[in-house]
């Protein structure tokens, strides 16, 4: 067999594709995968505004991105040539005219489902299946429900993204651990159930609002690609995350004083155990920008 070839990307300052369009500002809605500090300034154990993180971020300083260094929508931001990152809304150090080409009102630790934020106890297994009757009735309005109130707000270019391959997620390997350390494919199904449902409910939209520009960013392709072959990307490692073990570590559990910390978080597929590295978070923005989110240029 001939040699896999590797990809090695580098960080650009700037990405390098062409911008036809002048997108005048990026506005994030969303969970940890996208929150830039906002969990910094609110009551809550979710939160990443100490070392490891951050660590290859500009100043080496955390900031309250879970990850390394830059989320994917601060390089997304930066290829449509608006700003490197995009700030938290509650970041007092942020002014509203520092908003006006960009901010981020995303919060780790919520969902679709406002009990997603609320959940504080554990629940007995015949609630949960209640809980998830009510769930999947709810869902059918709630997202649905919130891009109508954003093109009713002025919206007309509005992304969303997809859910990513979670049963390959270093957490969920873990709970499996004595099994083997594959994908949890039940998971990557529930993923791919729910993406295929947002598309659907993306093609109703399009027709029902005029001038809606309404398109899934769906990072499940591109990370399940790269899980699947990380050498071609330039990692070595894609099952077990930099931080701590690898296995289980996440907000507090990820603290400067684990030793196990890995020394080069490049070469990781996964920061902790539920968020990608900044290498990660770049080739997943890269791509759809060159794809989905193609559609706004």
């Amino acid at each position: 067999m001939p040699a896999q070839k590797t990809f090695k990307p580098t960080l650009p300052t700037t990405c390098k594709i062409v911008i036809y369009m002048q997108v005048p500002a990026i506005i994030v809605f969303g969970d940890s995968s996208v929150d830039s500090g906002n969990n910094n300034e609110i009551s809550t154990v979710i939160k990443s505004n100490f070392e490891p993180y951050g660590r290859d971020f500009i100043g080496k300083q955390p900031t309250g991105r879970f990850s390394n260094g830059r989320i994917p929508t601060d390089f997304i931001s930066e290829a449509f040539m608006i700003k490197p990152i995009i700030p938290a809304y509650l970041d007092p150090t942020y002014n509203i005219s520092e908003f006006a080409t960009g901010v981020c009102f995303a919060s780790a630790g919520t969902g679709y489902d406002n009990a997603t934020s609320d959940v504080l106890s554990v629940i007995p297994l015949w609630q949960e299946m209640d809980y998830y009757k009510e769930y999947q009735e709810k869902l059918r309005g709630i997202a649905k429900d919130f891009i109508t109130e954003l093109y009713q707000l002025g919206g007309r270019k509005i992304a969303i993204s997809g859910l990513p391959p979670m049963g390959c997620l270093p957490l969920e390997r873990t709970t499996k651990i004595f099994s083997g350390t594959d994908c949890v494919e039940k998971y990557n199904s529930v993923a791919l159930d729910f993406n295929g449902k947002l598309q659907e409910m993306i093609k109703r939209l399009n027709k029902e609002l005029p001038g809606i520009r309404l398109v899934l960013a769906n990072p499940y392709d591109i990370l399940l690609d790269i899980i699947h072959n990380p050498l071609k990307y330039g990692f070595v490692d894609a099952a077990k995350a930099c931080c701590g073990t690898g296995m289980f570590e996440m907000s507090y559990l990820c603290n400067k004083r684990n030793p196990f910390t890995c020394p080069d978080a490049s070469k990781y597929v996964f920061w902790d155990s539920f968020h990608p590295t900044e290498k990660t978070n770049w080739i997943i923005a890269d791509h759809l920008v060159k794809t989905s989110l193609a559609e706004f240029l």
